[in-house]
């Protein structure tokens, strides 16, 4: 017996919230928001629950109808176009202020990649669904990223230690 979308999306929310709210705090810079956001996103999803096909997995759709819900709540209290992607952030960059700005260098499309990744714990798959973009597109964003912030943060430690030698 295939489980209820309503029943579904229930189950969702209950195991994967801080998920979503901790994958989208950096998106629109306060767990506050991100938490309104997410409760936004999964009303809309019970509303459209009918035009859930089932041709990718529910937490994807969701996770697209979280990202369009914070792309609107950006856009109607900050002046942004809709093309473009998110300026993610770490919410505490004090706590490690080199990874915090080595983040903040890279692009945004790549940061939010990189944010949905590690801080959403989606996989590649499912991020590709989520933005609508190819797993390709995914796997090359992260890969350039790792290789970004290692050299950035390598980079960092090198002049630390030779400003302290």
């Amino acid at each position: 017996m295939t489980l209820d979308v309503t029943d579904a999306l229930e189950s969702l929310y209950r195991e994967r919230y801080l998920q979503f709210r901790n994958g989208l705090a950096p998106l629109t810079h306060s767990f506050d928001t991100a938490h309104d956001v997410v409760q936004e996103a999964f009303a809309r999803a019970l509303r459209a629950k009918d035009t859930f096909r089932g041709d990718g997995p529910l937490e994807a759709w969701v996770w697209r109808i979280a990202l369009r819900t914070a792309y609107e709540h950006r856009r109607h209290h900050i002046d942004v176009p809709l093309q473009d992607w998110f300026e993610p952030a770490l919410l505490e960059p004090d706590r490690d202020p080199e990874l915090s700005a080595a983040l903040a260098r890279l692009p945004p499309r790549r940061r939010t990649i990189v944010f949905l990744r590690y801080f959403g714990d989606l996989s590649q798959a499912e991020i590709a669904l989520a933005c609508g973009i190819s797993r390709g597109t995914v796997a090359a964003s992260l890969a350039q990223a790792h290789a970004t912030l290692a050299k950035d943060l390598q980079t960092q430690r090198e002049r630390e230690m030779a400003h302290d030698g």
